[in-house]
């Protein structure tokens, strides 16, 4: 029985201290006077009577209650209920009371009281009834505001003394004797929260998700603050959060209701749950970490410092579906058309129950299976329980998921496990929910019926709890009458006599004595286990160990302890492979313990060292979440394992598997030990229980049924007996237990030590691998022990072992052991001498091993050492030289499959072992792989130097080894990574120095120490001029520039006088590099214009004769783009002309000496229309179509906004010439342009009148043209502009226009003279009306960047440097995230639609950003497609050099080969050209005289820095470098060597470079497709030879040593068989699998040299061999037709046909050409036949052949067709054209009846003579034929007419 109420207590407003303007309250009177023994009086109840303070009132309020919770220090809760009322206030103050009372005599009148006081009846109980307490208040307030005829006094005292019954559902009825009945109804489980009504409230003011972060913010211990204007509210709020937390207890301060004075306490460190009155609201908006409900306004407000944790899915999906089909029911059928009639929601009590039914099955589903993660420590004298989070985590699969490891840790977690954790005890609701209900749970979830039933019975369950009786609940109390409050004269409450109160309680109270307690006893059970955890979600993961993998690492395991050396070696790979799953591993330790037999296990060196690196391997992934019982299993083990190293001296497995974090985890330990004990505890009890029992009793059970037993059941067991024991017994259990625990804590003790000293003491592990801070406050229990710091300082210094150097090894191992022992100990109850004794062995265990280990080290290190392979020396190029020795390193694969044996099979290269080289030109690896099955090959990776994009250090997992060590990672532009780990034997400064050398080559101080120049100079023999001559001359140098600017006064420039731009050119003063080579530009737009007598190397004279010998000017003439004197002597007039005003780069510095401008302009004017361009990049010609004569220009952007704008954007001060010079410059330029048009415009005149009147109507596709011509003349619209790129951007727009001929013709009328492509930006600078023939079109294209960010996901996409984890991002998955697609897409297509442009009689000028990026892919491809002479090796070689190197390409800076430029990173520019000509070179093989391969040489080449082709960024730098001319004369300069000489020696010497397939038939510009779809992957991006490293690089050897083949670095060849085996991303596929003519070649090379004969030259023999072909007699055929093509044409396949064939204009017909010989598509007739050959039509098949106009069915058209006569097989064939090889149709000439001449009919080819014709009568019907002329028509009647009449 419990006392109904502790204490009533009158509390009044204190007027002796009025304070500073907020009143007190005092308590007035208190009963019983004396405090309870069992409960003290609480403190500062006045507070909190009034919440927000004592305030007096104006008027008369209402009566007030609420409840108010205070919790005392053993935290037991008090609940105060308090009414408050209002009385009058008299006597204000002392001196005014004497003056009223004489007034108040005087008149007799009692004036109504201006002022009132609040007064509070206060009942403290610790019992939680608010509604009785709420009664009985009242009822005292009633009988005194009513003045009944009941004594107050009774009233209290029989309140103070009446006792009720506890839980388990019993009901007292109960009277305080004022005419009043009461009922009180205990709940029936004291466990279940009582809620009423308020769990529903809380959620219809907040809102069901609202609601649900409270919970999590509340399970995750943040603090949560609710506010509210009413007092009962907030307790209803706190109550109903505080019982959704069930089955979890609250553990944190709890206060619904806080008073005024004490809102300091919100900003406590502590979580809480806190009520404040809305009055306060302004002052809690400060608090930073608080969560604040709002409950009157529905909201909630999480400060931006909180992450709040949300409940993991799938639950937390679950329970909002759950909680919204319970408190919106009419949801669901809200949108049927026939509604049912509303649904009544639960009443407000039950919906209340229904809420929470929810929330405890979601705790259900949280914690199910908790049971089997409690470990049992000790069962007497009080059972003692931890619990294995990390396992339940890991079994839940929720290891990474922060809500429920923030729950796990919480306080209130903690309670629940010692709460619920023991075995035997009452059991409520949610221990059945939790063991049975779980599995129906979550079969349920999917159907909605079945889930509301579910929450519906539990439910009822709660509801019965609170109500068990539903029928007695009557209540009978009198209330107050109505408006009692505000009658006038209410006397005050009046003194209670407190003496008549306290007999009264005590006569209560002895009467209550006798009556019999009803309490009733606890009913306890065993608890139920319920399954074991299991995952919350249904993952459908595929078994990783499948049990092929477990026979595996079973099968290695039997293999290292048979002594089978071989094959533990072929299925250790595998084997370790298996062990990164979890299955395996535990296969792993359960087959070792097989092994280990007498607890020990002896093993010769090599077993030692496999053992040991499977258990490493095992070991580094148990991550510290990992669940630790693999590693638990290992420990016993790691003792077991050793090798003898000498006579005493042996070396256990510990000592190499101590580099594991693992082992430094407090947590491990502990939880290690808990299990340990757990087992031991078991069989202490397991085996007493067969000894006690009688015989007869083990006959009955079979023994499994013992061994069933868990340690929980049998704890259960011995808790039921444990009150039936005798003292003694009890005594004797306790004592058992306690030494069990000690002697496992001496067991862990040594293991501890075994694993934390290491091998080498001079290596502190324990530092090393944690933060102190980490593996002190390693655990997470919330025990804590004082002395665990200062006992483990005494004893060590104690023990006297004091070794200088091992002093801080052995004391952190101690202090790590003692802290682990003091904790598990206190816990598990040891005593406290066990303890200390512990504490004594500890050092001393420690000092003992630390000596038996220096033995064991010495020993260990005189071991052979492993047998590592020997160190292979690379092969060097000519002038190569090694910088650093090879450094051992292991090579990892580089995520690309194919080297590890991936999906394509083949063996297993990498991992390799061998050697890491860096030479003075690249870095290269060579070793041999680690798999044994491939041992005898080399590997070897290497890349220039120069071609390094990224290097990183890495932390690498060795694969042999398995421990962490430290790599490199490199990464290179070919497309190469290298990724190694280091050997041990590599020190880490070794490393440093590597690194430093490979800095120093990547960035060289100038272009002569680069390799192109360095190669082979021991001593440079390039003299430098002297230092300081060299400043000075710089600083003159840069002078005379700076004075040029200041003097057009155009630019002030302070003392760092060049600046740096906004555009990312940077100008530095160099002073110790020779020369200048950084870009090319001092200011933005080079206005500086260098003063032409700056001191160049060459005089002017010889100046020009050598630009004469460029690339560019050989091009211009044979381009007949003008002559380069001006002078009008002409016989026909130029309107063009070559200018020189260039030739010292005064003009423009990144262009060419020479340049081709209009005839009209004067060089004076040049430099001003140069300032409107962007580097002074002007628009000059750089190609003229032969065939239409229309001209291509390029320039740079122009400039934004004039010159003006320029300067203004540089905020330097502004000079005053400059407006006119603006405007003069503007002028200019429109001159200029009116110039080139006029010029091109004549052109056009000239001959493009007939190319447009040929074409009967333009060619181009008319979306393009729409897309080009949609501008302002042609649809009057300002918006127009917006579209005009659309098909550039990669819209194409031609769906919208569908009239397309209508269109063409306007076109034809209209099309301008000049395109003008540049960006969008440009439109508004570019004015239209002094160029009305002339066009803008606005392209808007990729700029650097993105090039930059696109090739590096390329570079990651071909080369991933590790396999992705994610089997979501495929190869080419990565390769279509990197956009550089789109972007080869973009630029083919503007080069397209120039060509068209182009071929259609308009001229094209490209203005793209700088003018050298983008402009010269598109101008060099627009070139290459236009231009057969450019698709040749020589014609490709002056493209590059004119384009590219001359106009001004930044090689250097794009690929940042210098210093300067190593910040800006690699942007392949050119590797994206030749990316496009391999593009078309797969469409169009045929047009190309060069292979992809001299593609993939140029890509390679370009950036390794071996040529000085393209060291620098424009010709003028070159010329400053004085590597633009080969010296003739100096014999002795090292020139460095040039890409294209080399080319031509190796072309010479080899067809390496030769394209076989070369036929061009081509006459117009090639059109290749360009959708992104018929794009192809490169094969340069991921192709590898690990065989000999990149195949780009031959040594440049003398012909007599050069390898027959693909020239490489060929090793001896051995003893060859005819068979080899080729595997991929080894063998270099061209060498090992040449093509047939290749082979050819390289026989009769060989022959020629078993002859003695001098090789001939094989293009010689290869032009002897087409040549034969073409002018083989045929007696059928007289007439060659006069081809210029080399007739040879090989395996043409039919997927290169894409576009249609070329049918011969018809106007050549009339010249007489003679169709039956010129096949239609312009290949010899002869090539065809060699053709045939090829693909085993074989010559005397086809008795004759040649091309027939066929017509087909009535009124067909005419088609020509090539036709075969074939004997053989007695048929008439036909293909579409001669080098078909599908046959379209036949005439069976058996079927043919007669061949007659015939009469010309309609649609007939024009131009034909009448004989031509003549028709082929069968037996089914009629063929019209039209031959060439009447004499071939003969013929082929003649051919048919034998055939038939052979037949």
């Amino acid at each position: 029985m419990a006392r109904l109420a502790d204490y009533f207590i009158v509390v009044g407003y204190d007027h002796e201290k009025p304070g500073s303007g907020a009143g007190l309250g005092k308590i007035i009177q208190r009963f019983p006077q004396k405090d309870w023994d069992d409960t003290p009086f609480p403190q500062g109840i006045e507070l909190f009577c009034q919440p927000s303070g004592w305030q007096l009132s104006r008027e008369r309020k209402q009566p007030t209650f609420f409840v108010v919770v205070l919790t005392d220090i053993d935290s037991d809760r008090h609940y105060c209920s308090c009414l408050t009322f209002y009385e009058a206030e008299i006597n204000l103050q002392g001196t005014k009371k004497e003056e009223i009372e004489g007034e108040v005599e005087v008149s007799g009148l009692i004036q109504p009281a201006e002022v009132f006081a609040p007064k509070s009846l206060v009942l403290v109980s610790r019992l939680d009834y608010p509604e009785i307490f709420r009664a009985c208040l009242g009822l005292i307030y009633t009988v005194y505001v009513d003045s009944l005829n009941v004594s107050l006094e009774s009233l209290i005292a029989n309140l103070c003394a009446c006792l009720v019954p506890a839980a388990g559902g019993s009901q007292k009825l109960f009277s305080l004797g004022a005419g009043d009945r009461q009922l009180i109804q205990t709940p029936l489980h004291d466990s279940l929260p009582v809620t009423g009504t308020s769990v529903s409230l809380l959620f219809q003011q907040l809102g069901i998700q609202n609601v649900l972060s409270l919970f999590c913010a509340v399970l995750t211990e943040n603090k949560v603050l609710f506010h509210s204007a009413s007092f009962q509210r907030l307790s209803d709020a706190c109550r109903a959060l505080e019982s959704l937390m069930f089955p979890l207890k609250y553990s944190y301060p709890y206060i619904p209701i806080l008073p005024a004075q004490l809102l300091e306490v919100l900003s406590s460190p502590t979580p809480f749950i806190i009520g404040v009155h809305s009055v306060f609201k302004t002052d809690i908006h400060e608090l930073l970490d608080v969560i604040i409900a709002d409950l009157d306004g529905g909201t909630i407000k999480i400060p931006e410092c909180i992450h709040l944790s949300s409940l993991p899915e799938p639950l937390l999906h679950q329970t909002q579906e759950a909680l919204s089909l319970v408190l919106h029911p009419d949801l669901e059928v809200a949108d049927h058309a026939f509604p049912p009639p509303r649904t009544a929601l639960s009443h407000s009590k039950m919906l209340d129950k229904e809420v929470r039914a929810v929330f405890l099955r979601l705790f259900a589903q949280l914690f199910q299976g908790y049971r089997s993660c409690l470990q049992l420590i000790r069962i007497h004298a009080e059972p003692v329980i931890h619990f294995h989070k990390t396992a339940f985590l890991g079994q839940r699969g929720l290891v990474e998921n922060d809500f429920l490891t923030k729950v796990l840790n919480g306080m209130a977690f903690a309670g629940f496990v010692s709460e619920r954790g023991p075995p035997y005890r009452s059991c409520d609701l949610f221990d059945e929910l939790v063991a049975f209900e779980v599995e129906r749970i979550k079969v349920e979830e999917t159907n909605p019926l079945k889930m509301i039933k579910h929450v519906r019975e539990l439910a009822e369950q709660l509801f019965k709890n609170e109500n068990p009786n539903p029928h007695m609940a009557f209540q009978k109390v009198p209330r107050p009458t109505e408006g009692s409050h505000l009658r006038v004269h209410i006397l005050p409450f009046p003194k209670i006599n407190e003496t008549r109160v306290q007999e009264l309680i005590e006569e209560n109270l002895a009467k209550n004595q006798n009556a019999p307690p009803a309490s009733r006893m606890e009913k306890k059970c065993v608890v139920p286990a319920g399954p074991p955890v299991v995952s919350i979600m249904d993952k459908v993961t595929t078994v990783f160990n499948s049990a092929q993998r477990l026979e595996v690492v079973r099968n290695c395991i039997s293999f290292i302890f048979e002594n089978k050396t071989l094959e533990t070696e072929k299925t250790l790979p595998a084997a370790l492979r298996a062990l990164k799953g979890k299955a395996a591993r535990q296969c792993l330790t359960d087959e070792l313990g097989l092994h280990v037999q007498q607890n020990r296990a002896i093993l010769d060196h090599q077993q030692f060292d496999y053992i040991i690196r499977m258990m490493n391997c095992t070991l580094q992934d148990c991550s510290s979440l990992e669940e630790y019982n693999i590693a638990a299993a290992l420990l016993p083990l790691t003792s077991a394992f050793y090798r003898k190293l000498a006579p005493g001296v042996s070396q256990f497995a510990y000592t190499c598997v101590q580099d594991h974090p693992i082992w430094t985890n407090q947590q491990f330990w502990e939880t290690t030990f808990y299990n340990a004990v757990q087992e031991q505890v078991r069989s202490l009890y397991l085996s007493a229980k067969e000894d006690n029992h009688a015989p007869h009793l083990k006959q009955k059970l079979p023994d499994d049924q013992y061994q069933e037993k868990t340690a929980m059941d049998l704890a259960a067991e011995q808790l039921r007996l444990w009150p039936t024991l005798s003292k003694s017994t009890q005594q004797e259990l306790v004592q058992h237990e306690e030494s069990t625990v000690f002697s496992q804590a001496i067991h862990f003790a040594n293991l501890m030590v075994n694993l934390l000293v290491p091998l080498d003491t001079s290596k502190n592990k324990l530092l090393r691998t944690s933060a102190p801070g980490d593996w002190e406050s390693g655990s997470n229990s919330i025990v804590t022990n004082s002395i665990a710091g200062s006992v483990a300082e005494s004893y060590d210094t104690e023990s006297g072992f004091e070794d200088s150097e091992n002093n801080d090894i052995a004391n952190s191992v101690v202090r790590f052991i003692t802290r682990f022992i003091d904790k598990v100990c206190t816990e598990s109850g040891v005593t406290q001498d066990h303890i200390k004794s512990l504490h004594c062995m500890i050092p001393g265990i420690v000092a003992m091993h630390i000596e038996t280990l220096e033995a064991v080290h010495r020993e260990s290190r005189r071991l052979p050492p492993i047998q590592k392979p020997k160190i292979l020396r690379p092969a060097l190029l000519p002038g190569e030289e090694i910088v650093c020795e090879g450094l051992r390193v292991l090579l990892d694969p580089d995520g690309r499959e194919e080297a590890t044996g991936g999906l394509l099979g083949g063996p297993q290269l990498l991992p390799a072992e061998g050697a890491l080289f860096l030479t003075t030109y690249r870095i290269l690896f060579r070793g041999t792989p680690h798999d044994q099955l491939v041992g005898e090959q080399t590997v070897v990776r290497s890349f220039p130097i120069a071609s390094i994009t990224k290097e990183k250090k890495i932390t690498m997992q060795n694969q042999l080894q398995q421990n962490m060590q430290e790599g490199l990672q490199i990464t290179s532009a070919s497309f190469q990574l290298i990724k190694v780990a280091f050997d041990e034997e590599v020190s880490p400064e070794v490393v440093e120095i590597f690194k430093k050398q490979l800095m120093k080559f990547r960035y060289p101080q100038s272009i002569f120490t680069t390799f192109a120049f360095a190669a082979g100079q021991t001593t440079p023999q390039i003299i430098l001029p002297k230092q300081k001559e060299k400043n000075t001359s710089f600083r003159t140098f840069s002078k005379t520039i700076v004075k040029g600017a200041k003097r057009a006064g155009k630019m002030t420039i302070g003392r760092q006088y060049l600046l740096k731009k906004r555009t990312g050119t940077i100008v530095e003063e160099r002073v110790n590099r020779p020369g200048w080579n950084e870009d090319d530009d001092m200011s933005v737009s080079d206005e500086s214009e260098l003063p032409t007598n700056t001191t160049l190397k060459a005089s002017e004279k010889s100046t020009m004769e050598q630009l004469v010998e460029k690339a560019c000017f050989r091009d211009y003439q044979r381009l007949g783009l003008g002559t380069i004197s001006g002078s009008s002597s002409r016989s026909k007039p130029e309107y063009f002309r070559i200018t020189a005003s260039n030739r010292m780069y005064s003009l423009c510095r990144s262009y060419p000496g020479l340049l081709v401008v209009p005839q009209a302009v004067q060089d004076s004017s040049l430099p001003r229309v140069a300032r409107c361009y962007r580097h002074n990049r002007l628009p000059v010609v750089c190609w003229k179509n032969s065939r239409s004569s229309t001209l291509l220009l390029r320039s740079g952007g122009f400039h934004g906004k004039g010159v003006v704008g320029l300067f203004k954007s540089q905020n330097s001060p502004q000079a005053a010439p400059t407006s006119s010079l603006e405007s003069s410059s503007s002028i200019e330029q429109e001159k200029y342009l009116q110039a080139l048009l006029s010029a091109v415009s004549i052109y056009q005149k000239l001959s493009g009148n007939n190319t447009l009147t040929v074409r009967p109507a333009l060619v181009l596709s008319p979306g393009v043209w729409a897309s080009l011509r949609s501008s302002t003349r042609l649809i009057n619209s300002p918006t127009s502009f917006v579209d005009v790129g659309a098909r550039l951007a990669g819209k194409d727009h031609s769906a919208s226009f569908n009239n397309s001929t209508y269109l063409q013709n306007q076109l034809l009328k209209r099309q301008a003279a000049l395109y003008i492509f540049g960006e969008k930006s440009q439109l508004r600078n570019f004015k239209l009306e002094f160029a009305l023939n002339c066009e803008f079109v606005p392209v808007e294209f990729h700029d650097i960047r993105q090039v930059k960010a696109s090739f590096k996901k390329l570079m990651r996409a071909c080369v991933p440097s590790t396999i992705p984890t994610d089997s979501e991002v495929t190869f080419l998955k990565a390769l279509g995230d990197s956009e550089w697609f789109p972007q080869l897409h973009r630029i083919m297509q503007l080069a397209v639609v120039v060509s068209e442009v182009l071929e259609n009689g308009s001229s094209a000028l490209v203005c793209l950003e700088e003018g050298w990026d983008i402009t010269t892919q598109v101008t060099s491809l627009v070139q290459l497609l236009s231009d057969p002479f450019y698709r040749t090796l020589e014609g490709f070689r002056m493209l590059v050099e004119k384009e590219w190197l001359s106009f001004g390409h930044k090689f250097s800076q794009r690929s940042s080969l210098t210093l300067n430029c190593q910040g800006s990173g690699f942007t392949p520019v050119f590797l994206q050209f030749l990316d496009c000509v391999h593009q078309v070179h797969n469409q169009y093989p045929t047009e190309f005289e060069f292979n992809l391969y001299y593609l993939k040489f140029l890509a390679f080449h370009y950036v390794s820095n071996r040529f000085k082709t393209f060291l620098l960024d424009s010709d003028y730098e070159r010329l400053e470098h004085g590597t633009l001319f080969d010296d003739k004369g100096d014999k002795h300069a090292k020139k460095g060597i040039c890409i294209w000489e080399c080319i031509d020696r190796m072309h010479k010497r080899n067809p390496i470079f030769f394209n076989y397939l070369y036929s061009p038939v081509e006459i117009e510009a090639l059109k290749p497709n360009v959708n992104v779809s018929s794009l192809k992957k490169w094969d340069y991006y991921i192709e590898e030879t690990l065989s000999t490293g990149p195949s780009y690089d031959w040594m440049m050897l003398t012909a007599k040593q050069f390898p027959s083949e693909d020239s490489e670095l060929a090793g001896d060849p051995g003893p060859q068989s005819q068979r080899r085996t080729v595997w991929p991303c080894y063998d270099d596929v061209r060498c090992t699998q040449p093509d047939a003519l290749t082979s050819l070649f390289s026989e009769i090379e060989r022959l020629e040299h078993k002859l003695n004969q001098t090789p001939e030259k094989w293009q010689q023999l290869w032009e002897r061999v087409t040549v034969d072909l073409k002018e083989e007699p045929r007696a059928d055929h007289p007439q060659r037709h006069p081809s210029g093509s080399p007739g040879i044409v090989t395996t043409n396949l039919p997927s290169y046909q894409k576009r249609s064939l070329l049918h011969l204009p018809d106007s050549s017909m009339g010249e007489g050409q003679n169709a039956s010989t010129s096949p239609s598509n312009g290949v010899d007739r002869r090539a065809a036949t060699l053709y045939s050959q090829y693909t085993s039509k074989s010559d005397e098949n086809r008795s004759f052949e040649g091309t027939l106009y066929k017509r087909g069915a009535l009124l067909k058209g005419w088609k020509p067709r090539w036709f075969v006569l074939d004997i053989t097989k007695h048929q008439l064939r036909y293909y579409d054209s001669g080098e078909d090889t599908s046959c379209k149709g036949h005439i069976d000439l058996a079927e043919v009846e007669m061949v007659i001449p015939a009469g010309p009919s309609m649609g007939a080819p024009k131009h034909t003579s009448d004989k031509a014709f003549f028709d082929l009568k069968t037996s089914k019907r009629v063929y019209n034929f039209c031959a060439q002329d009447g004499q071939s028509a003969q013929q082929w009647m003649d051919r048919i007419q034998s055939c038939i009449s052979d037949a």
